[in-house]
């Protein structure tokens, strides 16, 4: 049997171990229902208050979709980001990355749009895709530029809701952060298999993840990595994690991007696991991430 690929890092191996006391290993083998108040739970023991002055409004797109705009009180750029959480599709809500969306806001001094999309599998492909994009169109409609950023599941979204708007020629994506996405790997090669029972997320929850959403093999917008051309697309922040099945989608999509003549600030955290950005308080390379993330947004939204 072979050993249980493992970061030697205290501080995420401290994570791991907490993230498990709240959502256990096995939690893909449990209702939705019981997935969700884990998930919950696990995301309000990570929570964080907001900087001070911070101003949240939650609201409504095209009358159905959930949003919350936040405003640092430092705002130096027009540019705003707009953030789609992760979760497998199954999980995640506008209160899940709060405490994340609210310290990108601030650290990059502009406003920032999070969406609460609809989930699986009550509402599968392309429910949540069809929800980001609406949010997408909105803000552009609005003549500012955007920044979309996204993590895990998020990250997938992102990167197809970006590919797509290049597809219909709207304008106004300045760039995209992508933080270990999902976006469309074979699941029988390279880290899918080195990192298969990694901590965290294992490379069978990522084939649950996908089965649960039943997005179809030729939806390229679900499957980023099997667009044909990546060409005319923003500048692109892709982040993953060395111990994490889905670090080879994020290695190949950045490869394949900056082949394709877009600009690309690729970083892969070496001793960092899936869903690593709520480590950030209590990881260093967290910690180190994080602020790259924030810095990479930052000068994005302020060019």
């Amino acid at each position: 049997m072979t050993e249980r690929p493992m970061p030697t890092e205290e501080g995420i191996l401290a994570f791991h171990k907490r993230c498990e006391d709240f959502y256990p290993a096995d939690a893909v083998d449990a209702d939705i229902a019981q997935q969700r108040a884990w998930y919950d739970a696990l995301c309000a023991a990570f929570d964080a208050p907001p900087p001070e002055g911070m101003v949240k409004e939650d609201g409504l797109v095209a009358e159905r979709i959930p949003i919350r705009r936040y405003r640092p009180t430092g705002i130096r750029t027009s540019t705003r980001l707009y953030y789609i959480h992760g979760g497998g599709f199954v999980v995640g809500s506008l209160d899940s990355h709060d405490a994340i969306c609210a310290e990108l806001s601030e650290a990059a001094g502009a406003e920032l749009v999070s969406v609460d999309y609809r989930l699986s599998p009550e509402h599968v492909w392309p429910a949540a895709f069809d929800d980001c994009w609406a949010v997408l169109v909105a803000l552009l409609r609005e003549g500012r530029p955007v920044v979309v950023i996204g993590d895990s599941a998020g990250g997938n979204l992102a990167a197809g809701i970006v590919l797509k708007a290049r597809d219909e020629g709207l304008k106004g994506i300045v760039g995209q952060a992508l933080i270990y996405p999902g976006l469309g790997g074979d699941l029988v090669s390279g880290s899918y298999v080195e990192m298969a029972d990694a901590p965290g997320l294992s490379t069978a929850d990522v084939a649950y993840y996908r089965d649960v959403y039943k997005a179809p093999d030729d939806a390229t917008h679900a499957f980023p990595l099997r667009a044909t051309e990546l060409a005319g697309l923003p500048p692109a922040f892709i982040t993953g994690a060395y111990f994490d099945p889905l670090r080879d989608d994020a290695r190949a999509y950045a490869a394949r991007l900056i082949l394709a003549g877009v600009p690309v600030e690729y970083r892969e955290e070496k001793q960092m696991i899936h869903a690593w950005l709520r480590a950030r308080f209590m990881s260093e390379g967290a910690k180190k991430g994080f602020a790259a993330l924030c810095d990479a947004v930052r000068r994005m939204a302020n060019p």
